[in-house]
This record gives C-alpha cells, structure tokens and sequence, in this order.
C-alpha cells in the first residue's frame, strides 16, 4: 500500500523482514519439535536455536539476490539460512513444503493484522460513544428516502454506527480466529514424512491452531472469511462517511468534519470546506469490497494446490489490512472532532412547516375513533395542502372542521411535541449502552 494510507504499525507486519523473522521462527521452532519426536539431533535444534539472530535488511538483500536466480523465494531462504549458519542447518525444512512455511506465517500476519484492526475498532466505537452520550437528546429530523420523516435524535443515528461496528468486531473476532491456523503436514498434507505432533507443537507455539486436515495449502475459505470480514467493516464506515456527507452539504449544514487551521477546500475557491475525508473512505471502502471478492476466488484451487491464489494474497493481505487500519485511524479522528449544529437541526425540522408530526395526528384521530382509513384521508389532505402552499400544517388542520369534531385543540398541540415522539431514548441508550 503506498505510504499516504500506510501507518507503521500495519506495515510493519507485512516487511519482508518480518516475514523472515517469522519464517525462521516456524522452521526452528518445527526443528525443536523434530528433536522432541526423536527425528533430528536435540544438539542441533538447541545450537540453532541457541544461535538465533535477527533477520537484518542486509538478509533480506542477499535472500533476494539469490531469490533472483532461484526464482523461488523459500529456497532463497534456506539457503541463505545454510550459508549463515553452516552445515546443522541442514536439517532445517526436513519433511516440510513451501507452504508449511508461507501459510503458517501468513496466518501469524494476519493475526497480528486483526488484533490491530480489533483495536481501531475499539477506538472508533468509544468515539461514536462520547459523541451519542453528548447529542443523545439533540433533536433533529429523521429522513426516509432522503424526504423528512420523523423526529429523531443525532444521538440515536451514533448508537446505530456505534452497535453496527460491535457486529462487525464480533465477525473480525471470529475471522482471526479462523485465520489463527497453521499446516507442517507436508506436500500434499499427508504428514509422510513427519508425525502431527510436530504441526501440532509449531503452531502451538506461535498461537495457531492446526488445521485439522490440509493438503499442500491452508483452505483459503479461511482467508476469505477475513477479507470478507474487513469488506463488511468497510462498508459499515461507508455507510457512516455517506451520512456524513449529506449532512454536510450546504443546504443541510447539521454536522461537518473538522476543518483544520490551514487547510484548504479548493485550489480555485476559497470558501470551500468539503467532505474530503468522507469521501477518502468511501474509496477505500470500494477497495475493501474488490479484495473480498478476490479472496473469494482464491478459494477454489486445483486438486492439492496450485499458486493462482499467490500472487492475490501478496497484494490483498498487505493492502486489505493496512487500509482498513488507515481508514479506523482516520474515521476515529473524524468523529471524536465532529462538528455537530444543534440550532441548524432545528431550523431543519421545522423547515416543513410540521410535515413531520403527521403520522402524531393519524393516531390521535384513530385513538379518538375516526376509521384509519378516513383519519388518514384527512391528514394527508391537509399536508398535501402544506407541501404547495408552506402553510404550517398545524394550522390547517386547526381550520379543518371535520378533525376538529374528533380532535380538541389542546390535544392536536400536542401532536407538535418532538419530545413526546422521542420519550423512550432513554430506553434505546440502555439497551445499546448499558445503564
């Protein structure tokens, strides 16, 4: 991933420094579990061990270099681990394939990638958590089709982002448990050369699970499940980014992202405060969504194994998780800096002169006895009359004297009360929050 979406944490995972650190933590800590079995020479697992050094940019120079000639990058490796460490490294890789080694390291990565992910996820959540306990009673208009529906508050639109991202941890959670498998069972997964127990012990050692049964590869159904995990979450700060949007739109104006002193909205015209980063992330949502769908196409491979899912995971595993981890970073720091307008939201839910307590007075002309059917016949009638001439609705239904044999007027003024379409928000904090 290029650097502007990139934080060092993330990629670090990904450095191929750090994945022959983790390379050689899997072939010495499978030659310990030989010794252990009796396969190899306990003396030379514990002297390797014993001698272990940190992969330097140096190493991963010279594995390149003889990756060069070798055009394969395990062999590289391991020979470049006989050239460093003599005649006993011999006995590194005994029994083992390529994949013992790719795929139990890539689920070491991609661990390590969602428990950072899971982390973003938290910070993200405890933000949209101090924005909803502080708009929790902040009035404004709900919309459906994007036309004004019914009050609602900015509070309960936070606790709808803040209760979707702990599905959406919930899923990542379950996703790094499933990626969280290792295999050291060989060519085609028979464990022909060497016994479970070492599998068993390898991944053990490293926090993974063994997979139960493999065959030259991990099943890339668990791959997915991490990718289509980190699409979903995409799509969830899409979602909020989208909302964002709108509500920074002029002619709206109820919440905008922070405008930083300094900043700039446009090369042209200097009045401008756009949306910039809502709009970033609902790019980087598009790119989330395109690495699921190859993830999903990487799992139908040929008999035991072929590498058309190779090349793919080289560029979504990095991409996939460093973006997502970007795209939390820059959301979280959105929202806990949001600028939110109370008065503006209520200049917009009175802009429609009560439209939207229509649905108030439909039940209490029901609840007085008039049929559903001719209760909303009259309400309708009257808002009808709203929409063309901006008249208040409230007062053409208190001129209307067919509701008003049905409808005191101390009773239809209380139809015009946000507060009493808003009562049970309490009730909706606590089951999202907690009392």
């Amino acid at each position: 991933m290029i650097p502007r979406y990139s934080r060092p944490e993330m990629t670090e995972i990904w450095t191929d420094r750090n994945r022959f650190q983790i390379w050689m933590e899997v072939e010495l800590t499978a030659l310990e579990a030989m010794a252990e079995a009796g396969l190899v020479p306990e003396p030379v697992a514990r002297k390797l061990r014993a001698g272990q050094w940190e992969i330097t940019e140096d190493d991963v120079a010279e594995i390149a270099k003889i990756e060069a000639e070798t055009r394969h990058d395990v062999i590289a490796f391991l020979t470049h681990m006989e050239r460093k460490l003599g005649k006993d490294a011999r006995y590194l890789h005994m029994g083992m394939t390529s994949s013992d080694v790719l795929d139990t390291c890539l689920g070491v990565q991609l661990s390590k990638a969602c428990d950072l992910i899971l982390t973003g996820v938290d910070a993200l959540r405890e933000a949209l958590r101090k924005q909803a306990m502080i708009h929790r009673d902040t009035v404004m208009v709900g919309r459906s089709h994007g036309i004004h529906a019914e009050p609602t508050t900015f509070g309960l639109v936070l606790a709808i982002w803040f209760e979707e991202l702990g599905r959406q941890r919930s899923r990542i959670e379950a996703a790094r448990k499933t990626i969280a498998a290792g295999k050291i069972s060989g060519a085609v997964g028979t464990f022909a050369h060497l016994p479970l127990s070492v599998e068993e012990t390898v991944c053990q050692r490293l926090g993974l699970t063994a997979a139960p049964v493999s065959n030259q590869v991990v099943q890339r159904d668990r791959h997915a499940e991490v990718f289509c995990a980190l699409a979903n979450l995409g799509a969830t700060m899409e979602k909020i980014a989208v909302n964002i949007r709108h509500l920074q739109r002029t002619e709206v104006g109820e919440a905008s992202e922070p405008f930083r002193k300094g900043q700039r909205g446009s090369s042209a015209m200097p009045h401008k405060k756009n949306p910039i980063g809502s709009e970033n992330l609902t790019g980087v949502a598009r790119l989330l969504r395109s690495y699921a769908m190859a993830a999903l196409e990487n799992v139908a491979l040929w008999h035991e194994r072929d590498i058309s899912h190779s090349s793919v995971e080289r560029v979504i595993g990095p991409d996939a998780t460093v973006l997502a981890d970007y795209a939390l970073a820059r959301m979280t720091a959105m929202m806990s800096r949001l600028v939110v307008r109370p008065e503006r939201m209520k200049q917009n839910l009175e802009m429609t002169g009560g439209l939207v307590y229509s649905q108030s007075v439909l039940l209490a002309l029901v609840r007085a006895g008039l049929e559903r059917e001719k209760a909303y016949e009259v309400v309708q009638r009257a808002s009808l009359k709203s929409w063309e001439t901006g008249e208040p609705l409230h007062d053409l239904l208190a001129g209307d004297t067919e509701l008003g044999q049905h409808l005191p007027a101390a009773d239809l003024d209380q139809c015009f009360r946000p507060e009493a379409l808003l009562a049970r928000t309490g009730e909706i904090f606590a089951r999202v929050f907690g009392s």
